[in-house]
């Protein structure tokens, strides 16, 4: 019994370095410009840490080798050694100084915003991203797109397992684009690796960063703040196009918004809202109060069998426009359009053995007008 332990513990030694060969332990060069001076700079710094640590401890086992007590050493006595005061303040300045210089330099790189050629706020959300294109009629949400069924096992997970999203954020290459962060709720923190970009999203607090990414590309990233329970939900995707890309990526958003507001003109059936409905619940809303609508006992009401999908429709209209004050209930009136707002409303309304009615795209958009 005591041969086999040992067996196993040698085949887990030698097993080991080569399950862990694919982790990224280090910092990435990244696709920016900036990014790889981050990287220079971090390298940098750590050859130097690794040239102290071997000098100090080399010395350090060299003296308790050759002047150990067995061989005969005796302790020196000196007290005051204006030399080695002297040597131990200025090499450690020296040290400091050739460690600041660089640093410095990058740091300056870094904060250097001026001369953006496109500006983006992006807003936090529990637990989404909103990206708005300033001086630019550009606004929308980016939602996690990862299928349940892989979050809950019943399917195979993909290759970018809950680093997906259903719109990613889209800027031109070789162009400066500034970011102005701040967030809806609580502190968030918007961080893609590649581009070296990881800044707090604050209520009522606006950061700024920006990148400039030479290549188009696909680059992924996720909030990087304990910013709730779902927060592994909240991935970043940045789609870097060519300049003729991204501009007829322009062009296919203005259409969209012009194929928006001529469905909001159709007159919609209450299948056609529940179809909808269920899409946009699962995007939406099923984080808080689940797929089936049972919520969270004591966080997240239940929405299937609740009172208010079966009641007068105002109250729960009024909840899903404005929000709860004094719960985590958020105001979807800017998150979703009119027919997004009426087809969730009337798929709560009708699922899971709700009846409670349907409410048009007409209701809705008189709302928003009050």
């Amino acid at each position: 019994m005591r041969r086999n332990g040992r067996v196993l513990l040698l085949a887990g030694l030698f097993y080991a370095p080569l399950v862990s060969a694919d982790w990224q332990i280090n910092l990435i060069e990244g696709a920016t410009e900036i990014s790889r001076s981050v990287y220079n700079l971090h390298m940098v710094i750590f050859y130097i840490c690794v040239a102290i640590a071997v000098v100090v401890f080399g010395v350090m086992f060299w003296s308790i080798f050759w002047h150990r007590k067995s061989r005969g050493a005796k302790a020196a006595h000196f007290h005051e050694s204006t030399w080695v005061e002297i040597a131990w303040t200025i090499v450690p300045v020296i040290i400091l100084v050739s460690m600041a210089v660089p640093a410095s330099t990058t740091l300056i790189q870094m904060y250097d915003k001026n001369n953006a050629e496109l500006d983006i706020q992006i807003t936090g959300y529990q637990w989404k991203w909103r990206y708005q294109y300033l001086n630019q009629d550009i606004d929308f949400f980016s939602s996690l797109a990862t299928p349940q069924e892989q979050i809950i096992n019943e399917q195979i997970k993909g290759d970018n397992y809950l680093l997906e999203v259903d719109k990613p954020l889209v800027i031109p290459a070789g162009k400066k684009v500034r970011f102005l962060l701040t967030s809806n709720d609580v502190i968030h923190s918007w961080w893609v690796p590649a581009l070296a970009v990881k800044k707090d999203a604050i209520p009522g607090f606006v950061n700024e960063s920006w990148t400039l990414v030479d290549e188009p590309g696909i680059y992924r990233g996720q909030c990087a703040e304990l910013c709730g329970r779902d927060h592994g939900f909240m991935p970043i995707v940045v789609e870097v196009k060519s300049p003729e890309d991204y501009q007829l990526w322009v062009a296919e958003q203005a259409n969209l918004k012009v194929a928006e507001q001529q469905s909001a003109q159709k007159e919609w059936s209450q299948a056609e809202l529940m179809i909808r409905g269920e899409e946009v619940y699962k995007a939406s809303c099923a984080a808080c109060h689940q797929f089936e609508g049972q919520g969270i006992p004591g966080i997240f009401p239940a929405l299937a069998g609740s009172p208010l999908m079966s009641g007068d429709s105002a109250e729960h209209v009024d909840a899903v426009l404005h929000g709860r004050s004094g719960t985590a209930m958020q105001a979807f009136a800017e998150q979703l359009n009119t027919v997004d707002l009426a087809a969730v409303i009337t798929y709560e309304r009708n699922a899971w053995g709700n009846q409670g009615g349907a409410v048009t795209v007409q209701q809705i958009t008189e709302l928003l007008k009050e």
